[in-house]
């Protein structure tokens, strides 16, 4: 297999990844959100602000490279990049609610 198929096979499965964990945060993150109240407020601006970081984080890692220089490299790269945060998303939420990893 040519080596630019192997690295879009690597950036989608990254990309599969990635939706696949926010299947799990985005209702839990709304739950949390419909329930109201304080931890309510608190889960939203934490929301707003993690969305805001990892957005600065990610310009910061493209614009120096850092995410590779080819396209597949570079989906891949954001792929991961997201990955990670919306990975620790969900382990928060799960161990919040359900006392679960």
């Amino acid at each position: 297999m040519k080596q630019a198929a192997k690295q879009w096979l690597g950036a989608a499965g990254s990309w599969w990844q990635l939706g696949a964990e926010a299947t799990l945060v985005v209702p839990l993150r709304l739950a949390r959100i419909a329930s109201g109240g304080e931890a309510a407020k608190a889960e939203a601006e934490l929301m707003v602000s993690e969305k805001c970081k990892a957005h600065g984080a990610l310009l910061r890692d493209l614009g120096s490279g850092l995410l590779g220089s080819s396209l597949p490299q570079i989906a891949g790269g954001v792929a991961k990049h997201y990955l990670g945060l919306v990975r620790a998303n969900r382990k928060r939420l799960f161990q919040d609610m359900f006392g679960m990893k």
